[in-house]
């Protein structure tokens, strides 16, 4: 089963600023990439070393700094020293269990939010923490495991398409943070598919397993409502334009995507909605079936309590019972036994109990 909420217990009584990772049990490989750009040239490699970090950070270009898997704690410090990042952020950063927020700290705006997809080998949405740290001429990001989402703003730098080459790390951010919220409308649309089959399988035949689908189905979106609620405060926050770091140009594709948070929440939260009704069908479902089954044995209950009673009053050993001797008292029996359980069945009928 999953957990909603990760082990912190290797941080309690660290002060504050203790660089300790909070995450993943097995976590991947640090790497880290480099993208530097303007509009006349492209630089993208794989960072071996923090070293260059120093010497990109000063450029007039935009840098772009991708961490990801966050195990190396040593690294991502000397990165964090290298940016003058506060030791709180740092520690932010590695504890991947954060509320999406965003915090203004002057020169550098610091975003964290969740990314969501929804994996088909488990059917279940799968979480992940995004740290964005965005600069007077750079971006930091930092995922907590190795994923292809970021892929498609990699392609758009080095063709060049649309305006990101052109405009500053503020956009750069806005990209990073877009083709995450568009994850989320994936993950949903995956999420609504199996809604969709699941309520055709709950009107037609409910089974245990459903119930334990409608489950997960709700703790997916417990983990979306997680994302969503406290990214729809940030992105609004952003659009706002209160920190000089982003330019007026950007702001307007910033309400863009507030919208689209709002959207999503819009989503997720008929979703919610959708499967409380399905868990109320399924146990009202399964109710009925119970109430059906405890009618029809009381239905045979109370045919055969009458001809329990024959058959226990001609059961007892007295020696003068005055039927006894009869040459047609067995089969009278019979005839009572039957006129009555035919006269019960009929007289149910007529009061539509059956």
């Amino acid at each position: 089963m999953r957990r909603l909420i990760k082990r912190r217990s290797r941080k309690a009584g660290l002060p504050p600023g203790s660089l300790v990772y909070v995450g993943d049990e097995k976590p991947e490989e640090t790497k880290i990439a480099l993208v530097d750009y303007d509009e006349s040239r492209l630089r993208e490699e794989e960072v071996k070393t923090v070293d260059v970090c120093a010497a990109v950070k000063e450029l007039p270009t935009v840098t772009w700094i991708n961490v990801e898997g966050l195990n190396d704690v040593d690294t991502l410090r000397r990165i964090g020293e290298c940016f003058e990042l506060h030791p709180l952020v740092m520690e932010d950063i590695l504890n991947t269990d954060q509320r999406p927020r965003i915090e203004d700290h002057g020169d550098k705006l610091y975003v964290v939010l969740k990314s969501l997809r929804y994996d088909g080998d488990s059917n279940q949405v799968v979480s992940e923490q995004i740290s964005l740290i965005l600069g007077p001429t750079f971006v930091l990001s930092f995922q907590e495991r190795q994923s292809d989402i970021f892929d498609t703003v990699k392609e758009r730098i080095r063709t060049a398409r649309g305006r990101i080459r052109s405009s500053g790390p503020d956009y750069l951010a806005y990209a990073l943070l877009d083709v995450v919220v568009d994850a989320y409308f994936l993950a949903l649309e995956a999420m609504g598919d199996r809604i969709d089959r699941l309520e055709s399988e709950l009107m037609a035949d409910p089974t245990p397993a459903t119930l334990r689908v409608i489950q997960t189905l709700k703790t997916d979106g417990l983990l979306v409502r997680k994302a969503l609620w406290p990214l729809r405060e940030a992105s609004s926050r952003l659009a706002r334009g209160d920190s000089p770091l982003v330019k007026e140009a950007t702001l307007l594709y910033l309400r863009d995507l507030y919208d689209h948070t709002v959207q999503a929440v819009d989503t997720a939260e008929s979703f919610r909605e959708i499967l409380a009704g399905m868990l109320d069908i399924y146990l009202s479902n399964v109710s009925n079936t119970m109430n059906s089954v405890m009618k029809v044995l009381t239905l045979v209950a109370t045919v055969f309590m009458p001809l329990t009673l024959l058959v226990g009053i001609y059961g007892m050993n007295f020696q003068y019972m005055p039927e006894l001797r009869l040459p047609w008292g067995y089969a009278a029996v019979w005839v009572a036994m039957i006129c009555i359980g035919i006269g019960m069945l009929a007289y149910f009928r007529v009061r539509r109990w059956l």
